[in-house]
């Protein structure tokens, strides 16, 4: 290419070659390392030793929805069955607001002051538009996500409550398996997810708080004739007395109600994540209970009741997905759907239809 600048008019200048133009694919880059596929029998001696890395790989088999990898967690599952059952499993559930994580993070710090391991399991909800989950209750933990005796592990209710309380249901196996003696579960805390977590712990705690107008208008009666206790955080400072006066409301309302299966009467305490104070008494409530439902066999009767429960929703989860992922009732599902939509046939006639095709084959 000629340039006005080699003319011999302009002789003792020259022009520049330039910068060499970096390559477009960064050189410093690492290749991906392919991670390490592990047989089931390694997954469950990493398991049994304690290992968060396999633990956390085996609760990620268990929540995919890939056939293969459902495979493998339920051959894990089966062989941790012996080990577990050991722990207390606590479900927590709240009004938005009550300071469930804080709460959280105050019963589970107590806790490992006492010795105790910890699993925290906690249900994250799903966007029903994005269907993405921001997964952040490690974040509202700060101090309890780095002690060594503790493990938290947020999942997404990604759209089924149903689907993802068994897999907390088979997460609590597990976590037991690795020697974790305590396990909490907290709810989406959206109505329908306090019944199936009720169905897979042993103690219910319901955590409420003071100031928020009619306090019994802030819960529904269903979930309180689950809670096995109920306790009123925020009990510090000026709002001590109005906390006293929420607990008497609640014990007098807890009179209206038939006393539980279990002959157990859910005491109502008053409590502070954030300076601490009844804390200890909360935990030594848990205790009370455990002790008294192993007294009356309330607690083995339970546990029972609950592997039952569990056995049929398994049934029913896997009815479903068959179903679903049915080729030929895919097919014929668009067509019913648009028919329905046209209004050429009924939503009720249209199922019908569907389920007598799925069993004649």
């Amino acid at each position: 290419m000629h340039h006005p600048e080699d003319d011999p008019s302009y002789k003792g200048l020259s022009v520049q070659k330039g910068i060499e133009q970096p390559p477009i694919v960064n050189p410093y880059r690492k290749a991906k390392v392919k991670k390490r596929a592990y047989t089931v029998d390694e997954y469950v001696e990493g398991i049994l030793k304690g290992d968060r890395v396999l633990l956390s790989q085996a609760v990620t088999l268990v929540e995919s929805a890939r056939a293969d990898h459902q495979e493998m967690a339920q051959a894990i599952i089966e062989k941790c069955l012996p080990y577990t059952g050991h722990s207390i499993r606590l479900g927590i559930t709240g009004v938005p607001g009550a300071g469930k994580s804080s709460s959280i993070e105050a019963f589970g710090m107590h806790l490992i002051g006492t010795g105790k391991k910890l699993a925290v399991l906690a249900i994250d909800p799903s966007s029903e538009r994005s269907k993405g989950s921001i997964l952040g209750d490690k974040t509202r933990m700060e101090q309890l996500a780095v002690q060594p005796d503790a493990f938290i592990r947020p999942s997404p209710s990604a759209g089924s409550l149903g689907g993802v309380a068994r897999k907390t249901r088979e997460t609590i196996v597990l976590c037991e398996a690795a020697g974790f003696d305590t396990i909490f579960v907290e709810t989406v805390g959206v109505g329908q997810s306090e019944t199936a977590v009720h169905s897979m712990v042993d103690f219910f705690l319901l955590i409420q708080i003071t100031g928020g107008g009619d306090e019994l208008q802030g819960i529904k009666r269903g979930i309180m004739e689950m809670a096995d206790g109920i306790v009123i955080n925020k009990a510090d400072g000026d709002n001590i007395p109005k906390a006293q006066v929420t607990q008497t409301q609640y014990r007098n309302a807890l009179h209206l109600f038939p006393l539980s299966e279990s002959g157990w009467k859910p005491p109502v305490l008053t409590y502070s994540a954030k300076t601490g104070d009844g804390v200890a008494a909360v935990m030594d409530m848990v205790y009370e209970y455990m002790a008294f439902t192993k007294q009356n066999n309330f607690f083995n009767h339970k546990r029972a009741l609950q592997a039952r429960y569990w056995m049929y929703e398994s049934i029913n989860e896997q009815l479903r997905n068959h179903f679903y992922h049915n080729k030929h009732i895919q097919a014929l599902l668009e067509k019913k759907e648009a028919q329905v939509l046209n209004d050429e046939i009924s939503s009720f006639a249209a199922a019908q239809a569907l389920l007598d095709d799925y069993f004649k084959r």
